[in-house]
């Protein structure tokens, strides 16, 4: 990512001032770097990723998070929301950059491009401790989630019902790309997330204190019929082969999702949403 301190002379195409800088060229050192972070590659050795929209940049700003960068179209702040946006990253010292219609459609997603976008760290954080769990705590285990649409509405779910986080197991897809993102709807920013390996996961998974949950095609028990011990850890397994067998001996319950058409299992992000709400019900209210 190319410095801001002081004394360094504007770029071709950029703007001095305490505001804004304005960006024209698509070749601009600035502008490369967010289109970058693309590739999960890049995403990983600098810990960047990119979100887009106002509505997700107010929830990143309320959730305690500030951009590095935030960019938008030149002449677009020009309502309370996007003008907010701008005094706030400014205020905080990010790199504000207003660009023209092409450099912002280089960055922005091919479909329903927003005018708005921000840089941000992403945020890890550690297995929680398992001494210290509140008794109401749920969290959302995902083994080897590849579809980064399903990780995003998961995040989204899990942020609905109130559920702790998600513990990403295995070779997961990157929750920090602009899919997963996208898709998230702003929960990117108030869902701790946290990976282990299998073998990591299930010497941690053995001191839990409440129920281990999974869905599996071979359980007899109605998802529906359950009365877990809290705290619980809900295990969901990848799309297509579910839960590993080492994952599945990890549950101390085993259940399924009823259905009486043809198929024989749900989408991934659709099942979590379901056992995901039976299970949280007793903390839901309207």
């Amino acid at each position: 990512m190319t410095g801001r301190g002081p004394g360094k002379r504007p770029e071709r195409g950029e703007s001095a001032g305490a505001g804004p800088r304005l960006i024209t060229s698509l070749t601009n050192d600035r502008i490369k770097a967010v289109r970058a972070l693309e590739m999960r590659k890049e995403r990983k050795e600098t810990g960047l990723f990119v979100a887009e929209g106002a509505s997700i940049l107010v929830t990143a700003r309320d959730a305690g998070f500030v951009p590095e960068r935030l960019v938008l179209l030149a002449g677009s702040a020009d309502s309370s929301i996007p003008r907010g946006l701008v005094a706030w990253a400014l205020e905080a010292g990010s790199d504000v950059l207003e660009v023209s219609d092409a450099v912002l459609a280089k960055l922005s997603a091919k479909d329903n491009p927003q005018t708005m976008l921000g840089v941000f760290q992403q945020r890890w954080v550690s297995l929680p401790d398992v001494g210290s769990l509140a008794s109401s705590s749920c969290w959302v285990v995902l083994e080897e989630v590849r579809d980064p649409g399903n990780l995003g509405t998961i995040a989204r779910t899990v942020d609905a019902v109130g559920a702790d986080g998600i513990i990403l197991v295995g070779n997961c897809c990157d929750p920090y790309s602009r899919e997963c993102v996208r898709a998230t709807m702003g929960s990117i920013f108030t869902v701790p997330i946290t990976r282990a390996t299998r073998p990591a996961f299930l010497e941690w998974r053995a001191r839990w204190p409440g129920t281990v949950i999974g869905t599996h095609l071979t359980a007899t028990g109605d998802f529906r019929s359950v009365t877990p011990e809290e705290p619980i850890l809900l295990i969901m397994g990848s799309e297509g082969p579910g839960l590993s067998d080492e994952m599945a001996e990890a549950c101390s319950l085993l259940v399924k999702i009823p259905m009486a058409g043809s198929l024989d299992s749900l989408n991934l992000a659709i099942a979590t949403a379901l056992a995901l709400y039976q299970l949280r019900s007793p903390h839901l209210r309207l």
